[in-house]
């Protein structure tokens, strides 16, 4: 096999570590502990994936790059965030998530969050 991976292969170790060490999962509800905001995770990315313009600009609290790092959908707006892990907890309210994608994204909310929806080719 060369540089393509057959679909049905295991995932590499790397791919495995990648996705056990962000806390939250897509479509799991979360609060932002700083900013007092719930909202939705869509999507997660290992470490941080900004630039360093972006970084100094709106990561004030210097959260560590080397960390997973959230998109979000938040809660009663159209906005969508890239929260560090450090600034997130499970939101417990059992609430929607008022966002105009949130139907784009997922398809049911259950007592674990949301479900997303399968992606069509």
């Amino acid at each position: 096999m060369t540089g393509n991976r057959d679909a049905a292969a295991p995932p590499s170790r790397r791919e495995i570590v990648a996705t056990s060490i962000a806390k939250y999962a897509v479509g799991q509800v979360i609060h932002h502990r700083r900013f007092d905001y719930r909202g939705v995770v869509i999507d997660v990315d290992h470490r941080f994936h900004g630039t360093d313009t972006w970084y100094k600009q709106m990561a004030t609290s210097s959260p560590p790059r080397d960390r997973p790092w959230y998109h979000v959908l938040v809660d009663d707006s159209d906005l969508r965030t890239y929260v560090a892990e450090r600034n997130l907890e499970l939101d417990h309210t059992g609430a929607p998530v008022n966002h105009p994608e949130v139907a784009s994204y997922f398809s049911d909310l259950t007592p674990e969050g949301y479900v997303a929806r399968e992606k069509s080719n």
